[in-house]
Order: structure tokens, then sequence, then C-alpha cells
């Protein structure tokens, strides 16, 4: 959870520094905005290492495989239903805590957006040492231009993502449910089971 959080912190600082170096706001000098980002980037690819990493030791990485099925009732749910106060199609299990449109946002974010900000944000700062070899090529062009276009979606990712936390049971269920890391799923007769016994053979001390 902290990780998650680390990560959103990290994302701010990112975009907003990346703004200024483009002059969309003046309060951040270029000196600064050329090092915060710097800095806060190498932070953040060694989490997403780290979480990455978490992610297959665990086998955390299935809840992102999308179930395509069920995708398209959740899309409609988002674009209509939930304007109309209809029930959701999609509920939370033990084994899959999110449904098939959260599942390929996170997907897409770590197999396109993150690997194409981190190593065109690596090229780019690595400049200096591939410089005289881009001579007379399209070179640190074509790197910015990706950066950008990536960190716009990595902000349109963002934006959805803090919208999406105002869908739950109430306008801030998900926030409460990220500060704590607690949250309420009904279980099945088998996952019920399935926990009483692992329960039961825990240690005790």
């Amino acid at each position: 959870m902290a990780g998650h959080w680390s990560q959103a912190v990290l994302i701010f600082v990112l975009a907003l520094s990346g703004f200024g170096l483009h002059g969309t706001h003046g309060p951040v000098d270029f000196r600064t905005a050329v090092q915060v980002p710097s800095y806060a980037a190498i932070a953040l690819i060694v989490l997403w290492i780290f979480t990455t990493f978490w992610h297959f030791t665990t086998g955390q990485w299935r809840q992102y495989l999308p179930k395509l099925s069920s995708l398209p009732a959740v899309i409609r749910f988002y674009a209509r239903g939930i304007l109309t106060g209809a029930p959701h199609p999609y509920h939370k299990s033990l084994k899959r805590k999110q449904n098939a449109l959260q599942s390929l946002a996170c997907l897409s974010f770590m197999v396109i957006i993150g690997p194409a900000l981190w190593s065109s944000g690596i090229v780019y700062l690595t400049y200096p040492l591939w410089a005289e070899a881009a001579i007379g090529t399209i070179g640190l062009p074509a790197v910015a231009f990706v950066h950008t276009a990536a960190a716009f979606l990595m902000v349109t990712f963002v934006m959805i993502d803090v919208y999406m936390t105002t869908t739950g049971k109430t306008p801030t269920h998900y926030v409460e449910t990220m500060i704590t890391g607690c949250d309420t799923i009904e279980l099945t007769a088998a996952e019920a089971a399935y926990l009483e016994e692992e329960e039961r053979e825990k240690p005790k001390f």
C-alpha cells in the first residue's frame, strides 16, 4: 500500500516538473525542473523494479490478466449503468479483486506506458553519451516525442484512476481502502472454507 502512494507522489512530482520544463507553468526554475525529475525518475524506476519482483514472486501478476468476456458489460456499466443506479456487473473474489476494465488499464500501464516512459527517460538522460553517434539522425527529438507522449498517457491514466476512486459504494470507499489496506469481499462457500482451513493450519505461537 505504501508503494502505491509513493508511486502516486512520484508521478505527480514528475508531471509537475515536466510541465515546468515545457513552459506550461513558471513557479519552478529550469535547473530545478531538470534535477527534480531526474531523482524522482530514478526513485520510481527502483520502486517499479521491486513492485514487479513482488508481483511475480507472490503470483499477484495474475490479477492483471483481464477476463475479456466480461469487458463489454463492465464498459456498459461505467458508460451508462453507473448513472442510472444499475448494479455493478462484477463482484470481487478472493483470487480476482479487479474487474476486466481495471485489469486491462493496469496491464497497459505496466506493459506499455511505464516501460515507454522510463526507457525513453533513461535514453533522454544519457543523451551526452550517444549524442555524437546520433548526428544525422532524428535522435533527441524522437526520444523527446516518445517520452512526452508516454507522459501524457501517464497523466491520463492517473486522472482516470482518481475518478475511479469515486465509483465505490460511497465516493470515499476506495480511498478508505487504500489508506487502511482493508476491504470487504463477499466470499463463496468454497473460498470461506479454504480460508478457514488455512487459518487452522497456521502455526500457533
